[in-house]
């Protein structure tokens, strides 16, 4: 039999990482509306990228149509919202597993002032998302050679 090393901290740790987990999925949902409706049923992974271009997003909306998502642009918030149904309008009782996500999302991004607002671009395939958030020219690094003299 092996002898282990006991590590109190770790298992701090762990305990600590199991409550966030219960506490995040417990409160990840929040309201939308004035009317204090709950807003969204799951959350859709999304891919942030930057570069010296733009910013680009890539959402995965697994079996959706486009005609069931919804962009919205306004005061520098990009939201992202729709709902995704069932397949099947079979009822739940009848399943013996229901393991996909469905029903309503909202995601909402801060939109930086360097991007140029009026060409967003969006583009949906293969279950996938993509916002493409192009920088205003003005904002972009520049090169410049300084002449030495």
């Amino acid at each position: 039999m092996a002898i282990v090393k006991w590590e109190p901290y770790n298992e701090l740790s762990t305990v600590q990482d199991r409550l966030n987990h219960l506490f995040s999925d417990s409160f990840r949902s929040f309201f939308d509306d004035e009317q204090g409706r709950l807003s969204q049923d799951w959350i859709p992974a999304v891919d942030i990228y930057e570069d010296t271009d733009g910013i680009k997003l890539h959402i995965e909306l697994p079996g959706m149509e486009m005609k069931e998502i919804s962009v919205n642009l306004e005061n520098n918030v990009l939201k992202v919202n729709g709902e995704k149904r069932l397949v099947n309008d079979d009822k739940k009782e009848n399943y013996r597993r229901l393991e996909r996500v469905s029903g309503r999302f909202v995601r909402s991004f801060s939109v930086p002032n360097t991007v140029d607002q009026g060409k967003v671009n969006a583009a949906y395939k293969n279950g996938v998302l993509t916002l493409d958030l192009p920088k205003r020219e003005e904002t972009k690094p520049k090169n410049l050679t300084i002449k030495i003299q």
